[in-house]
Order: C-alpha cells, then sequence, then structure tokens
C-alpha cells in the first residue's frame, strides 16, 4: 500500500468489506436445496466463483440447479425466491442481517485520511443501500456504483472506468476478492489487490488464480491494507 500510494481506493463489496457466508452463501445454497433437492457446500460455491463470471448469485443459483438436478428453472422463479430469502418478507427477516462488517474500527477513517475511498459492487441497491446505511451511515464514499448503475458488469472495466473519470489523474487500486475483479481491474489499467480468507474453503487455489490475474499483493483480510 505504502509503495503504491494509490489517490484512489476502490472496494469491492462482498468478500472484502462484508462476509456474506451467512447471507449470499446461504442464500445460494437455500435457493439451490428449495429448486432441487440437493445440498451444496461453501466449497462447492466458491469452486463456481474461482471459475470466473460468477458475480451474479441468481445467475450462479440457477446454473448450479441445472448442475446438480438437470432442471432447468425459469430465471424470474429463481430470482424471486432468492430476493425472499436474502432480503426478507414482511413477515420474516432476510439473510442480509447476518452480514459482518469486516473492516476494523478506524481503519476507513485511516485509510481515507490518505486517499480517495469508492466502492464498486455487483449489489443491486436494494442489497446495498441497507448494509452501508447499517454499517458506515454517513461515510464520505467519493463515489459508489451499484449493478444499475453500469451496463456492461464485470470483467468489464466500465463501473472503474466510470469511478476514474470522477477522479481525473489519481492513481486507483481496486480491492476485490474474485477473478472477475482482477480482470476488471486489468482492463481499466489500474493496481489489483486480492483479499482471500483464511477461512476460503478453496483458499490456496484462489490465492494462485489471485496471483496469476496479476495481483499486486493477496491479503488474507481488509485490515491488512
Amino acid at each position: 500500500m505504502e509503495k503504491l500510494k494509490p489517490g484512489v481506493i476502490v472496494f469491492d463489496m462482498d468478500g472484502v468489506l462484508v462476509d456474506v457466508t451467512e447471507s449470499y452463501r446461504a442464500a445460494i445454497a437455500d435457493t439451490v436445496r428449495q429448486f432441487s433437492g440437493h445440498i451444496i457446500s461453501n466449497a462447492d460455491i466458491q469452486q463456481y466463483k474461482n471459475s470466473g463470471g460468477w458475480n451474479n448469485d441468481w445467475a450462479l443459483s440457477q446454473r448450479i440447479i441445472a448442475d446438480v438436478s438437470g432442471r432447468e428453472v425459469p430465471y424470474e422463479d429463481v430470482v424471486e425466491y432468492f430476493n425472499a430469502v436474502f432480503l426478507g418478507t414482511r413477515e420474516e427477516p432476510g439473510l442480509i442481517v447476518r452480514e459482518r462488517w469486516l473492516p476494523a474500527p478506524g481503519l476507513l477513517e485511516r485509510l481515507v485520511s490518505r486517499a480517495r475511498l469508492a466502492i464498486f459492487t455487483g449489489r443491486t441497491r436494494p442489497e446495498l443501500d441497507p448494509t452501508l446505511e447499517r454499517f458506515t451511515p454517513g461515510f464520505p464514499w467519493s463515489a459508489v456504483l451499484s449493478d444499475e448503475d453500469i451496463t456492461e458488469k464485470k470483467p468489464h472495466p466500465e463501473g472503474l472506468l466510470r469511478i476514474a473519470a470522477i477522479h481525473p489523474g489519481r492513481p486507483m487500486l481496486y480491492v476485490g476478492d474474485t477473478i472477475d475483479d482482477a480482470r476488471a481491474a486489468a482492463a481499466a489499467g489500474i493496481a489489483f489487490v486480492g483479499i482471500v480468507h483464511a477461512a476460503n474453503p478453496r483458499h490456496d487455489e484462489a490465492v494462485r488464480l489471485l496471483e496469476e490475474h496479476n495481483a499486486v499483493a493477496v491479503l488474507s483480510d481488509v485490515n491488512e491494507l
């Protein structure tokens, strides 16, 4: 970090700022079980994530259902069920309330004294805004881009290029946890730092893949920045 001296640090959300083991990952497993009857593990999900191209957890759930059962479930049915599980209903809170904020107290305040901080995530606004309001109310993010704010999804660099345009002349760093994050950074021409938690069920494979995709460093926690 000290050697890079970025003027803008852009964070992916899931797996970087937020532990989603009990939210998104659990929602994928629940959705797969609902439509296929199969029980899948976090290691199974991570295997798909490591292959790249699976930032959309609705599409990933649909794909896993087809792979384990041979059943083609309509995408809209998967989205409806997944959202009820993740976001909740009037009768029951969703798995989003189980999310855990990963930055230690004071980390973002320390970093924002050196650089502008932004977020580029594949979350939709109904998934993004409650989490930011819960954990970082009033924090001065210089830009926050969600799925609805772009037309081309990661690994396309559109989101990062839009953030770069907001901060002309400032060197950027993207912090993410997937191959698609690394590919987006490379396509945007900016440095990339990977995050692979020690508890990742395919830890060594994930580290190797991010290093192969030109990560300048692979950390075990965002607090190592």
